[in-house]
Protein backbone atom coordinates (compact mmCIF):
# COMPACT_ATOMS: atom_id res chain seq x y z
CA UNK A 1 0.00 0.00 0.00
CA UNK A 2 2.76 2.47 0.89
CA UNK A 3 4.63 1.67 -2.31
CA UNK A 4 1.50 2.31 -4.39
CA UNK A 5 0.86 5.63 -2.63
CA UNK A 6 4.46 6.73 -3.19
CA UNK A 7 4.31 5.65 -6.82
CA UNK A 8 1.09 7.60 -7.41
CA UNK A 9 2.58 10.66 -5.68
CA UNK A 10 5.71 10.37 -7.82
CA UNK A 11 3.70 10.08 -11.06
CA UNK A 12 1.43 13.03 -10.19
CA UNK A 13 4.41 15.14 -9.12
CA UNK A 14 6.23 14.36 -12.38
CA UNK A 15 3.14 15.22 -14.43
CA UNK A 16 2.74 18.57 -12.64
CA UNK A 17 6.43 19.37 -13.13
CA UNK A 18 6.21 18.55 -16.85
CA UNK A 19 3.09 20.70 -17.23
CA UNK A 20 4.76 23.63 -15.45
CA UNK A 21 7.81 23.28 -17.71
CA UNK A 22 5.61 23.37 -20.81
CA UNK A 23 3.85 26.50 -19.57
CA UNK A 24 7.22 28.21 -19.07
CA UNK A 25 8.29 27.31 -22.60
CA UNK A 26 5.10 28.78 -24.04
CA UNK A 27 5.37 32.06 -22.15
CA UNK A 28 5.60 35.17 -24.29
CA UNK A 29 9.20 36.12 -23.68
CA UNK A 30 12.02 37.32 -25.88
CA UNK A 31 14.07 34.33 -26.90
CA UNK A 32 17.84 34.09 -26.79
CA UNK A 33 17.67 34.27 -30.60
CA UNK A 34 16.25 37.82 -30.19
CA UNK A 35 12.77 37.01 -31.47
CA UNK A 36 9.34 37.63 -30.01
CA UNK A 37 6.47 35.58 -31.40
CA UNK A 38 8.74 34.64 -34.29
CA UNK A 39 9.62 38.24 -35.24
CA UNK A 40 13.31 39.23 -35.07
CA UNK A 41 13.65 42.30 -32.83
CA UNK A 42 16.02 44.17 -35.09
CA UNK A 43 15.55 46.29 -38.16
CA UNK A 44 13.21 49.06 -39.22
CA UNK A 45 10.52 50.00 -36.69
CA UNK A 46 7.48 52.22 -37.08
CA UNK A 47 5.77 53.77 -34.05
CA UNK A 48 1.98 53.69 -34.43
CA UNK A 49 -1.08 54.54 -32.36
CA UNK A 50 -3.24 51.66 -33.59
CA UNK A 51 -2.78 48.12 -34.80
CA UNK A 52 0.77 47.60 -33.53
CA UNK A 53 2.58 44.29 -33.79
CA UNK A 54 3.84 44.78 -30.22
CA UNK A 55 3.05 47.01 -27.24
CA UNK A 56 6.29 48.25 -25.65
CA UNK A 57 7.02 49.92 -22.34
CA UNK A 58 10.24 51.92 -21.86
CA UNK A 59 11.84 51.22 -18.47
CA UNK A 60 15.05 52.13 -16.67
CA UNK A 61 15.65 48.77 -15.02
CA UNK A 62 14.96 45.09 -15.67
CA UNK A 63 14.23 45.36 -19.42
CA UNK A 64 13.44 42.39 -21.62
CA UNK A 65 15.49 43.99 -24.43
CA UNK A 66 18.10 46.74 -24.63
CA UNK A 67 17.50 48.90 -27.72
CA UNK A 68 20.00 51.09 -29.53
CA UNK A 69 18.73 53.56 -32.13
CA UNK A 70 20.84 53.51 -35.30
CA UNK A 71 20.75 55.53 -38.52
CA UNK A 72 21.78 52.72 -40.83
CA UNK A 73 22.20 48.95 -40.95
CA UNK A 74 20.04 47.78 -38.04
CA UNK A 75 21.34 44.23 -38.44
CA UNK A 76 22.04 43.13 -34.86
CA UNK A 77 19.74 42.21 -31.99
CA UNK A 78 18.22 45.31 -30.41
CA UNK A 79 19.34 47.71 -33.13
CA UNK A 80 16.32 49.66 -34.32
CA UNK A 81 16.01 52.26 -37.06
CA UNK A 82 12.80 54.26 -36.67
CA UNK A 83 11.07 54.78 -40.03
CA UNK A 84 7.79 56.12 -41.40
CA UNK A 85 7.34 53.54 -44.15
CA UNK A 86 8.15 49.92 -44.93
CA UNK A 87 8.85 48.78 -41.36
CA UNK A 88 9.89 45.28 -40.36
CA UNK A 89 7.46 45.59 -37.44
CA UNK A 90 5.28 48.20 -35.72
CA UNK A 91 5.22 49.15 -32.05
CA UNK A 92 3.06 51.23 -29.75
CA UNK A 93 4.52 52.78 -26.62
CA UNK A 94 2.34 51.99 -23.58
CA UNK A 95 2.55 52.52 -19.83
CA UNK A 96 0.74 49.35 -18.80
CA UNK A 97 0.24 45.81 -20.06
CA UNK A 98 3.17 45.73 -22.53
CA UNK A 99 4.15 42.73 -24.58
CA UNK A 100 7.74 43.39 -23.50
CA UNK A 101 9.84 46.10 -21.83
CA UNK A 102 12.79 47.91 -23.41
CA UNK A 103 15.59 50.13 -22.18
CA UNK A 104 17.09 52.63 -24.57
CA UNK A 105 20.90 52.36 -24.55
CA UNK A 106 23.87 53.93 -26.35
CA UNK A 107 25.88 50.71 -26.47
CA UNK A 108 25.55 46.95 -26.06
CA UNK A 109 21.99 46.40 -27.33
CA UNK A 110 20.33 43.02 -27.18
CA UNK A 111 18.87 40.55 -24.72
CA UNK A 112 20.27 41.21 -21.22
Amino acid sequence: MRIQTRLITLILGSAMLAFTGCMALNADTIGKDCTFKGVPLKGKVKVVDSFPDFKVKVVDSFPDLKVKTVDSFPDDCGEWKFVDSFPDFKIKFVTSFPDFKIKMVDSFPGVP
